[in-house]
């Protein structure tokens, strides 16, 4: 998110985290009530349009807020009437704030209870546990399937095995795909948990498990790369024959024997 929504998500976050510090664990609640807002603004167009319509008086927005929200705690009526006093580029660029402000508000309960490493390891482990399950993968990313089945599905491969925490985000994963993947939004998820440790997340793909020793070295090297501390988030995957690939962030380095095969053929073909 860039321009005027990226500023305005920026100040949105400054202000609510000392709110969501000041609640402790009780920012399970106002994530999940943000969440709840994300469904209603992603059912209704006109709503969306209501809310980040540059031509509105902001009070008359804070208005309709206080009366969408009634019931919901002080503390999101407050950050949702400061997010529709601020500009967006589009009204899908508020609902997104809506949510990345949510899960901050979910994975902060996670801090307070000291296990939010904890969370970001388990969201890891369940995208790890899909590798090769193509079946419920497709279930779990199929916009024609009901949300009770994709969430009862998720109940199924996580229930009493991981946090809370980790499976009411990805029972949220399954249950509003927003045009995303299930195992693509659990990623997000991680990399959000990762900036709440200050550290930065590498996606890893090898074709056989590192040893400690590789991995120590990797995060080694990339921490010196980017200048802080690298989650690596390993995962093994035979069918690329040997090298390794990383993505961190936007950048990828792909040493694949598969890559440099597929560059070949590109260049005989050129």
């Amino acid at each position: 998110m860039r321009g005027s929504s990226g500023a305005s998500l920026t100040a949105a976050q400054e202000r609510f985290e000392p709110v969501l510090r000041a609640a402790g664990t009780d920012a399970l609640t106002l994530g999940e009530q943000l969440l709840t807002l994300v469904s209603a603004l992603d059912e209704s167009a006109a709503l969306r349009r209501s809310l980040a319509d540059p031509s509105r008086e902001g009070e008359a927005k804070a208005g309709l807020v206080a009366g969408l929200l009634d019931g919901f705690d002080e503390r999101v009526v407050d950050l949702v009437s400061g997010l529709v006093r601020s500009r967006w580029a589009s009204d899908a660029d508020l609902a997104e704030a809506v949510e990345r402000l949510g899960v901050d508000a979910v994975l902060a309960s996670a801090e307070a209870r000291g296990v939010l490493e904890t969370v970001e390891d388990e969201l890891f482990r369940v995208t790890r546990s899909l590798v090769g399950q193509r079946e419920a993968k497709q279930v779990l990313s199929d916009v024609s399937t009901a949300p009770e089945r994709r969430v009862a599905l998720v109940d199924e491969l996580v229930g009493g095995k991981v946090d809370t925490v980790t499976q009411r985000l990805a029972q949220r994963a399954t249950s509003s795909l927003r045009g995303r993947r299930f195992v693509q939004t659990l990623g997000w998820f991680g990399e959000v948990a990762a900036e709440r440790r200050k550290r930065l997340v590498a996606s890893v793909t090898s074709a056989t498990m590192l040893t400690r020793e590789q991995e120590q070295r990797l995060g080694a090297v990339l921490e010196r790369s980017y200048g802080k501390p690298v989650q690596l988030n390993v995962t093994v995957d035979p069918a690329i024959v040997g090298g390794m690939r990383i993505q961190v962030g936007a950048d990828v380095v792909d040493s694949t024997v598969l890559s440099r095969l597929a560059d070949a053929q590109r260049r005989l073909a050129g």
